[in-house]
């Protein structure tokens, strides 16, 4: 029996790609973000439904899979409310969650109630399972029948080329998902391995070769700072005169990773919507005196770098990639996704024979 997935809050299409390199028959994608459309239809072949999740019916939804296939349905709900870069999450005088996008899980668990998929699939941050959001999306699909499972996985171990410790879960009407077992936990992907034969380009210019391999200009003090910060290394490396005001005080000194260079042979930390500016992060390049470039930071996500992001001819916004990229679900973690899948699937039919 052929399995068809569908992927809620899609973005670019990272976990669908994750699938379709996995052989399953990706039907759609849906997401509110329209500016996503170019990348995932180019990329997965597939539709893009510009649409908020709360205005999907789960009528529309049944009829994106084909009459008699396995139902796979996929989503990676946001995850700034649940996220440690954003705070726990903001409450009000009385104790109550002021940011409503938790409740998209609630949307997510009406549309599995509704559409019995027969197996479902969310990536989440960790930190999700704190959140009551959490316990109640799991006893809702445990009350429509799934077995449910979730595991903190790390990215390095199933080769990206980053340090990214995500929440998989899983609901079957099968029995237990088991997470497949990791490809790379001894041996996980480095910077060098991932970006080291693109040419290499000064602050502020690109590529002639890849409009997307391009660096954010950087002031004549940050230079400074760049050139004063050894591979791996961090503002700690300055001279006094180059630290700023924050650095010198007491509580500022723990931010070690702020203004950093990445190491050629070890992953690369977490690629956020901010990955493009060295104040944000260790996402200075190696030894270059720049931020890492777009192409770069998709790489580092595991987007093969052929990845079309934008329609030719249109300008290439650096906030805009940089948060698409950011936002998105590795495709190699994708495909650890799609694997456990499958594997799952095919001890069902073979248990049934």
């Amino acid at each position: 029996m052929k399995a068809e997935v569908v992927d809620l809050f899609c973005g670019i299409g990272g976990l669908s790609a994750g699938f379709r390199a996995e052989g399953f028959n990706v039907r759609a994608g849906i997401d509110l973000d329209d500016s996503c459309r170019h990348a995932y239809e180019a990329n997965i072949n597939a539709p893009f439904i510009a649409k908020s999740i709360t205005a999907v019916s789960p009528t529309e939804l049944k009829k994106l899979y084909s009459r008699g296939s396995r139902r796979i349905l996929v989503g990676c709900a946001p995850c700034q409310p649940f996220s440690m870069y954003t705070g726990r999450y903001r409450q009000n005088e009385s104790g109550e969650d002021v940011d409503k996008r938790w409740a998209l899980l609630d949307e997510f668990a009406r549309l599995i109630e509704n559409v019995e998929p027969d197996v479902v699939s969310m990536e989440n941050v960790v930190r999700v399972t704190k959140h009551p959001a959490f316990d109640s999306f799991v006893s809702r699909l445990e009350s429509a029948g799934y077995t449910v499972t979730h595991y903190k996985v790390r990215a390095q171990d199933y080769g990206v080329p980053q340090r990214r410790t995500r929440l998989v879960l899983f609901a079957s009407q099968f029995g237990k998902v088991e997470l497949t077992k990791p490809t790379h936990a001894q041996t996980p992907l480095t910077v060098r391995q991932t970006i080291a034969s693109l040419p290499p380009i000064a602050a502020g210019t690109w590529a002639s070769s890849d409009r997307l391999h391009r660096s954010r200009g950087v002031g004549e003090k940050n230079l400074r700072r760049l050139k004063a910060t050894r591979e791996g290394g961090s503002w700690k490396d300055w001279d006094e005169d180059l630290q700023l005001a924050c650095h010198k005080r007491e509580g500022g000194r723990s931010f070690r990773a702020v203004y950093g260079r990445m190491s050629w042979d070890e992953p690369s930390p977490v690629i956020t919507t901010q990955c493009l500016g060295i104040g944000n992060g260790r996402f200075g390049h190696p030894d270059q005196d720049r931020a890492i470039s777009i192409r770069e930071a998709a790489m580092l996500q595991s987007f093969p770098p052929d990845f079309d992001f934008v329609p030719e001819g249109q300008e290439a916004s650096g906030v805009t990639l940089a948060r698409q990229i950011g936002n998105a679900v590795p495709p190699r973690l994708g495909e650890a996704v799609a694997r456990s899948i499958r594997e799952h699937l095919n001890s069902v039919t073979a248990t049934r024979r």
